[in-house]
């Protein structure tokens, strides 16, 4: 086990910011994490709550940062539904860290067609540019969520610092993207 984290009640190093549980209401055995974990599904088989102690995180569904995506802030999570989570299968997480934001965005995958560059959220591209989809970005500062629908709803997809050439490199199935915004906690 890497230091700062721990199973059950063994000591930690230091102290932890995330826990997660196997049951449901922090029951069962537990998983405390206080760094990016690339897989931590070979201690817990399931993952049914959360407590995050300090911090935001992005918690994703399969192992190196890949599947479903969550983001979570602190507070308590007595089962997976509360982080509107699709199942109890989580395997790895992502500490957040806070900075500046910028971003550009592509109307076409590759970097290709009109671009938009902003440091602010929005709640509809249709009722900004007239766009349904977003096909590539750049994220020169900060974290940022995608939305599927308006007003930051529907599924959604973290994106840290770097390029994503097409939609599939953040994770979507499609390029449609209709809000997004500044994770700040």
């Amino acid at each position: 086990i890497k230091i700062g984290a721990q199973i059950d009640n063994a000591p930690c190093v230091s102290p932890p910011q995330i826990v997660f549980y196997e049951e449901k209401n922090f029951q069962g055995r537990r998983y405390e994490c206080d760094s990016d974990c690339s897989d931590f599904h070979t201690y817990l088989s399931r993952c049914n709550s959360i407590r995050v102690e300090s911090g935001a995180w992005v918690v994703y569904e399969r192992p190196n940062y890949m599947g479903y995506q969550y983001v979570l802030t602190r507070g308590e999570y007595p089962d997976y539904q509360r982080w509107t989570g699709v199942n109890d299968h989580l395997s790895s997480c992502k500490m957040i860290h806070f900075t500046a934001f910028r971003i550009r965005l592509y109307e076409k995958a590759d970097f290709g067609g009109q671009a938009y560059e902003t440091s602010e959220d929005c709640p509809s591209l249709v009722e900004k540019f007239r766009w349904r989809e977003v096909y590539s970005c750049k994220v020169y500062d900060g974290w940022w969520v995608f939305y599927e629908h308006p007003n930051y709803r529907g599924r959604q997809y973290f994106l840290e610092k770097g390029e994503y050439r097409k939609h599939g490199d953040w994770g979507a199935v499609s390029p449609t993207v209709q809000s997004f915004r500044r994770f700040t906690e």
